[in-house]
């Protein structure tokens, strides 16, 4: 209320032949809603907090979003063929010759064989180390590189192959692609369905906040409806009143979790040359959300902001209906 309008209310309240003093909100010139008491600090703490898990699942969501983008042009660029080890046939004529038809493919622009010794190598992590694979029909790979943009059709390599390379198989992991997307969608969903919830929990307690802050604002809402203020006015201001302070708790929410994903970022980024840093950056990449990112965590910290003035209105709508 402004302060113009104070001393008309007190001459109107005089006028009326009651005695009574105003209300302390209206005769200190505060403001009708007061948001430093002890409710609205308790409230804007928990906009904060619910503001920073909102912002932390919503930034997992874009983190694994983008790292499964990467995952995904990462295994779709490559494709393997596997040639086990046939008693009747020469192993290292099977690889030449797979490789020759894989080079000779549309679209292709690398294919490398794997030694006898590299494809032991990639055993170890299951078999452990010191192991004699002399007598083991340790199968040979080959690596082929896809050309960016390009989408081969491996049908005719794949029938070369069964013709000319017996035991010879093409992977083109779709179905590890297949199961990358899947999983990368299930997160993300479950990403916004919590920031759903964390929004709906932050409507509750405003909506419980105003109750309160209206019952314990009666005699001033009384006051202004003698004086003539209509209920739109006094939901207008305390629409005003609980923006400022929903915008003051998610700007803080928001803030601490892009402050801790910078820190996150930086522990990974000094981690990145030991074993954990090397398994979080094959799981996050870099551990750094894009600018799409830090743009969703703004939107969420202006919607919760939003959220909470608009409730406030309605709330108090509500509220003066019922005991209208």
């Amino acid at each position: 209320m402004s302060a113009a309008s104070q001393p008309r209310l007190r001459k109107a309240a005089a006028s009326d032949g009651q005695k009574r003093s105003l209300p302390a909100s209206l005769s200190r010139n505060a403001p009708l809603v007061p948001v430093d008491s002890a409710g609205g600090q308790a409230l804007a703490a928990v906009i904060a907090i619910l503001t920073f898990l909102a912002a932390l699942c919503a930034g997992g969501a874009e983190l694994v979003s983008a790292s499964s983008a990467q995952w995904r042009s990462e295994i779709a660029r490559e494709v393997t063929i596997q040639i086990r080890p046939n008693p009747q046939r020469s192993i290292d004529q099977d690889v030449e010759r797979a490789v020759a038809l894989a080079r000779q493919a549309p679209g292709v622009e690398q294919a490398q064989a794997f030694s006898r010794e590299e494809s032991e190598r990639l055993l170890e992590p299951w078999l452990g180390t010191g192991l004699d694979f002399k007598d083991l029909p340790v199968p040979r790979l080959i690596v082929i590189k896809i050309k960016e943009d390009a989408k081969p059709d491996f049908t005719p390599l794949r029938q070369s192959l069964q013709r000319d390379v017996p035991g010879a198989t093409l992977d083109d992991h779709a179905l590890w692609v297949s199961r990358l997307s899947t999983m990368a969608n299930t997160i993300i969903g479950v990403g916004v369905f919590l920031v759903a919830l964390v929004l709906v929990a932050a409507g509750l307690a405003v909506i419980f906040a105003t109750r309160g802050a209206m019952a314990g604002n009666r005699e001033v809402v009384e006051v202004l409806h003698f004086v003539g203020a209509n209920d739109d006015f006094i939901a207008k201001e305390f629409q005003r009143r609980f923006f400022r302070l929903g915008l003051r708790g998610s700007a803080i929410g928001a803030a601490a979790a892009l402050v801790l994903t910078l820190i996150l970022g930086f522990v990974t980024r000094s981690w990145r040359a030991s074993p954990t840093g090397d398994q979080l950056e094959a799981l996050f990449g870099a551990f750094t959300i894009s600018w799409t990112g830090y743009a969703v965590v703004i939107l969420i910290a202006l919607l919760v902001a939003l959220i909470t003035g608009i409730v406030s209105r309605l709330t108090v709508r509500r509220f003066l209906n019922e005991n209208g």
